[in-house]
């Protein structure tokens, strides 16, 4: 009877385990940006912006919140800081100084809070969810990415007229408010100032506050394995500044979906999210 009872007892805490997972909340802006509340060196109660397409964190010079024990060296770096979310604390986290982040937010940070582990990004629960091993993926659909330089790549293909379907791929990108952004090299291959119906332009600021104009098009279908999406609205760069050297997936179309990435950063896994047929964004 006791070696059942063994047996039972450790069934059930390896089903546990494989479940196990912590959970960090976030709050979602009104220009699709992640907000994570974080307390930095037990000391600067910051909100910083999820970065996908990065490792490390980053303070921004526009900052509302006071960031005081993060000391950067002359290169604008800070390593070994600490950041808290909830009961839950991280060591060694590198910062960057004066990068531009996203609306509400004192800064960012990247994916080094899931480094070696699977993680989800829940838009439904508004939260994200840390697991030792893949949880259950009943109703997601897996897609290939590449995970280079911090970077998450994933492909799709781009109709661009009833000629022409065009496969790219693209930098998951949560800190551009809107959907797909176009590479100047994929724009001016294919065309688009003159393949698409253009609807206006937009002067934005990067990361480095360098302003740039930004066209804006409808593309008639774009897709991504199996789920395809009609006059989708597209941006792409134009003037001599040829500074977009990849395409962004970006904050938009992300939360149309719920994202589970693999430990490898070899998988993802999607299915859609409560977003997934709400209205685009529009670039102000």
């Amino acid at each position: 009877m006791l070696k059942r009872t063994s047996l039972l007892f450790l069934f059930v805490a390896g089903h546990f385990s494989l479940q196990a997972q912590q959970v960090i909340p976030f709050r979602i802006t009104k220009h699709n940006n992640i907000i994570v509340k974080t307390l930095v060196n037990k000391k600067d109660s910051l909100d910083l912006m999820f970065q996908i397409a990065m490792k490390e964190g980053s303070i921004s010079p526009e900052r509302q919140r006071k960031a005081d024990h993060l000391i950067f060296n002359k290169d604008g770096i800070s390593d070994h800081n600490t950041v808290s979310i909830g009961k839950m604390t991280w060591k060694n986290i590198r910062f960057l100084d004066n990068q531009i982040t996203g609306h509400e937010a004192d800064g960012k940070i990247g994916t080094g809070l899931f480094e070696g582990k699977v993680f989800k990004i829940d838009y439904d629960n508004n939260q994200f969810a840390i697991y030792d091993e893949k949880p259950d993926l009943n109703g997601f659909q897996p897609v290939k990415i590449i995970f280079d330089q911090d970077a998450f790549y994933i492909p799709a293909d781009n109709i661009i007229d009833d000629h022409q379907q065009q496969e790219a791929y693209f930098v998951l990108q949560s800190g551009y408010s809107g959907g797909i952004l176009y590479s100047n090299e994929f724009a001016e291959k294919n065309e688009l100032s003159n393949k698409l119906r253009i609807t206006g332009e937009k002067k934005l600021k990067n990361s480095n506050a360098e302003n740039l104009i930004i066209k804006q098009g409808v593309l008639p279908f774009w897709k991504l394995e199996n789920f395809v999406f009609k006059d989708i609205p597209v941006g792409f760069f134009t003037g001599e500044q040829q500074t977009q050297k990849v395409s962004y997936f970006g904050a938009d179309m992300l939360r149309r979906f719920i994202w589970i990435f693999d430990a490898d950063r070899e998988m993802a896994y999607i299915k859609p999210s409560k977003y997934y047929s709400e209205p685009h964004y529009k670039i102000n």
